[in-house]
């Protein structure tokens, strides 16, 4: 079980960095993933380098495969990360998508 603790804490983190804008410096397709991630397979994880002059690995959502190259614009955006716990609570995270 997730702390409530832990997902309140987490929350102020990612909400600094929603629509924080910056470009892909690398990319790769995710085709084996680990557990918990199945369902979402294949999938591209991207490292950004942010405006805000941070560096972060997310998961790539609403693209297209043109969208894959090296310095292609993205915004942060709130989706769920994975399917949600026994508890019922939804995980969500950061991730990117294409501008």
């Amino acid at each position: 079980m997730q702390s409530p603790v832990k997902i309140w804490r987490n929350q102020k983190k990612i909400q600094s960095l929603i629509g924080i804008t910056g470009k892909i410096i690398s990319w790769t397709i995710v085709r084996v993933p680990p557990g918990g991630f199945g369902d979402q397979a294949p999938y591209p994880v991207a490292v950004i380098a942010l405006k805000n002059g941070e560096k972060i690995t997310a998961q790539v959502v609403d693209f297209d495969e043109k969208h894959l190259i090296f310095g292609q614009e993205v915004v942060t955006v709130v989706r769920r990360v994975t399917q949600p716990n026994t508890e019922g609570i939804i995980p969500y995270g950061i991730k990117v998508k294409p501008l």
